[in-house]
């Protein structure tokens, strides 16, 4: 029963703004739920654990970095894992004068997940899918993101509800995959693929997460995980490959501790993501304003 009652306090909370249905698009006319955002980037993987949050706070951040502004949406709404990993898990959801929900900020990124509407960190989100993604869907439109230059969406897991949604829902700029070298990975993050391509989302391209491990004492690359399965997935689907990040304890210490590496960390860490940045940037038709 108290379960019960803290999701039907989470509801309450995401439909203070909302009213009427929701008109859903088609992928091949999908609408555009986020007019704010002259560029959508989904950080996507098919399966879960191989580090997708961490990728896409990051890569958010090193965009960030370069006076973009960006927002991040957290979409995995059953595991919202960015409000730690920007320090604003403690946050909760307050309306401008426009009634609309104003986003959290840190390190330079607006963000907003549905993870700060719930009463502790360890409230399970029991809800059927449609429910879930009509969460998403108000926290592109009822949320005061001002103008951006990028919006990174961190997809849920799997290839179901939130994939399509976000799909007919957005007209995505570019898809990032994420995997690592396992064969177990690489053979959901290939579904993905398909998926993306069978929905011609344009894919930006593959990273593989968790390369390699470099020991301290010896500085002895060890491919933990297996070696070169990304880029030769890259090549398999024909995408770009935008490169590896290492098996750091750094990073996951500074995902853990709400300080993205990618703004805190050394000049090696930080070009683990600004080299994935810069490939990204070139690879993919992005609109950008002129620099200063």
């Amino acid at each position: 029963m108290e379960v019960e009652f803290e999701l039907q306090e989470v509801k309450e909370q995401l439909r203070a703004s909302r009213s009427g249905p929701i008109p859903y698009g088609h992928t091949q006319a999908p609408n555009n739920r986020a007019p704010y955002a002259k560029n959508v980037i989904v950080v996507t993987s098919g399966k879960g654990g191989v580090g997708k949050s961490t990728v896409a706070v990051n890569l958010a951040s090193s965009l960030a970095q370069r006076d973009f502004a960006v927002g991040i949406l957290d979409a995995d709404v059953y595991g919202p894992s960015v409000p730690r990993m920007l320090q604003i898990e403690h946050e909760r959801l307050h309306w401008n004068d426009d009634n609309q929900i104003v986003p959290s900020e840190n390190f330079g990124l607006k963000a907003m997940s549905v993870g700060l509407t719930l009463p502790a960190s360890d409230t399970p989100l029991i809800w059927r899918s449609s429910v879930a993604t009509s969460a998403v869907i108000q926290l592109l439109d009822d949320v005061a993101w001002g103008e951006l230059d990028f919006l990174v969406i961190d997809m849920p897991p799997g290839t179901g509800d939130s994939q399509l949604t976000v799909a007919q829902e957005l007209h995505i700029a570019a898809a990032v995959v994420v995997t690592t070298p396992q064969t177990v990975a690489m053979d959901d993050v290939s579904r993905a693929i398909r998926m993306l391509q069978e929905i011609h989302a344009p894919i930006g391209g593959l990273i593989e997460n968790m390369s390699y491990f470099i020991a301290p004492d010896t500085n002895q690359r060890y491919p933990v995980f297996g070696e070169g399965g990304g880029r030769l997935l890259a090549e398999q689907y024909e995408i770009p490959f935008l490169g590896q990040i290492p098996l750091d304890m750094e990073i996951g210490r500074s995902s853990d501790e709400g300080t993205p590496i990618a703004a805190t960390g050394t000049e090696r860490q930080k070009g683990y993501f600004n080299e994935i940045a810069d490939r990204l940037l070139a690879n993919s038709q992005f609109k950008l304003r002129p620099r200063q």
